[in-house]
């Protein structure tokens, strides 16, 4: 086809078009419960749910998101002045199993504030969850091997003595098997 002739296919389709009202180009919505399958949404709604805001929210449920934030905040500031120590033993587990519940108490939180489109207090529930994950792993880590021990975080977990020194022999300066006291006797 030469472009004359497209171009007379294109001003049959306009006048074509032009006869036809406004109303029977574009359908109304269907509504999906008469137009899909059962359970499937129509295009349309689909897309528009998905950056649609919470519908329904009230300030009940805004209010007991804030509630579970300040509670999960709250633990997650007072859980790094723990006031007992806990080098080893029993106050050590207790230590740990609070960081894990303070970081559940972050992700708690954070499930309502996601759910309620609450960017910011989100962002603080995932900091308090974070915190929690940071306190046991600064508890665990050293205990486990995997980071380096001190005084306050011993490579144990139980409050026994440590093992004592190998013995060594008088002769010896440092008692290792080929050091040169060892020789020299």
């Amino acid at each position: 086809m030469s472009s004359r002739d497209w171009e007379k296919e294109l001003a049959k389709i306009d006048k074509q078009l032009a006869s036809i009202p406004d109303e029977e180009l574009i359908p109304a919505p269907v509504p999906p419960a008469t137009g899909m399958p059962r359970g499937v949404a129509a295009p349309a709604a689909r897309a528009s749910s998905v950056a649609a805001p919470v519908i329904g929210v009230t300030g009940k449920a805004k209010a007991w998101a804030f509630t579970k934030l300040a509670l999960a905040v709250a633990a997650g500031v007072a859980i790094w002045f723990w006031p007992w120590p806990a080098r080893c033993g029993l106050p050590l587990i207790y230590l740990v199993a609070a960081g894990g519940g303070t970081s559940l108490l972050g992700v708690w939180s954070s499930a309502s504030t996601w759910r309620l489109r609450m960017g910011r207090a989100h962002m603080l529930s995932l900091l308090v969850v974070v915190s929690g994950a940071v306190l046991v792993a600064r508890e665990v880590l050293p205990r486990v091997g995997y980071a380096q021990s001190s005084f306050d975080r011993p490579d144990r977990w139980s409050c026994q003595a440590a093992p004592p020194a190998p013995a060594t022999s008088p002769g010896t300066e440092s008692g290792a098997p080929g050091s040169a006291g060892a020789q020299g006797a």
